[in-house]
């Protein structure tokens, strides 16, 4: 049986990045989507909803005041940019509580949680699902007052500049105002590698590696001195091999 889910936002941008996500699980259904928590109260009235990803910012009644008003509220995920309602959110007994931007990696784990709480015995199909879609995700990153929507499965390389970052591409590139830490915390551990303070990699993209750079078309990157035996390791290199 299929998940029922319910997306409350304000943000068709935020809808959008949901909507994404929730289409690589085959076993969860999107009923409905709305930008108010009046019109979510309605949706519940006439639809069965088993999990709900709901805003806390939002017109006339915030989120949290409109699960607070359920006495049998569904399961539900809090997405939202503010870290101060985080207590009050678990309080209020949600499965998890997203900070956007939400990366698809901390979006899978909130997934789990659920599935975890539901005693879902189809996680592990769910699971390897992820990676016959894994070619779609994206990210949204803020240049230049607009967000541009990068795929993941486009990235070469992303290197930092201070406050700054350049994501690297096959077909351009894109500088924000971030750090590489922030944006090591988007990307899945599983397919992008940081081998320098400077550097995250997609490791599908290497073409050639030695024991002290990486090369990825016209790029030769340095491996750092103390990212040197995570990168060895994580790669499987062998020097002298």
């Amino acid at each position: 049986m299929k998940t029922k889910v319910l997306i409350v936002d304000d943000e068709n941008l935020a809808i959008e990045i949901i909507e994404n996500y929730l289409s690589k699980f085959e076993d969860i259904e999107i009923v409905d989507r709305c930008s108010n928590a009046l019109r979510a109260f309605e949706i519940l009235q006439k639809k069965k909803i088993d999990l709900i990803f709901l805003d806390i910012q939002m017109p006339e009644i915030t989120g949290l005041e409109f699960l607070r008003s359920l006495s049998h509220p569904p399961k539900v995920i809090i997405t939202t940019a503010y870290r101060q309602y985080a207590l009050e959110g678990f309080e209020l007994d949600v499965v998890d509580y997203l900070l956007k931007p939400i990366s698809f990696d901390r979006f899978l784990k909130a997934i789990n949680k659920y599935y975890k709480q539901s005693g879902d015995s189809d996680l592990k199909v769910v699971s390897e699902n992820m990676n016959a879609k894994a070619e779609n995700e994206f990210i949204y990153i803020k240049e230049n007052k607009k967000a541009v929507k990068i795929f993941l499965d486009n990235i070469l390389f992303i290197e930092a500049m201070k406050d700054y970052l350049t994501i690297h591409t096959a077909n351009k590139n894109i500088t924000a105002k971030l750090t590489l830490s922030k944006m090591e915390e988007k990307l899945p551990e599983e397919k992008f590698l940081r081998i320098h303070k400077s550097y995250i990699i997609s490791i599908s993209k290497i073409d050639a590696i030695t024991s002290s750079s990486i090369e990825i078309g016209k790029y030769e990157l340095t491996i750092g001195r103390s990212y040197k035996p995570k990168v060895m390791n994580a790669l499987k290199f062998q020097e002298g091999l």
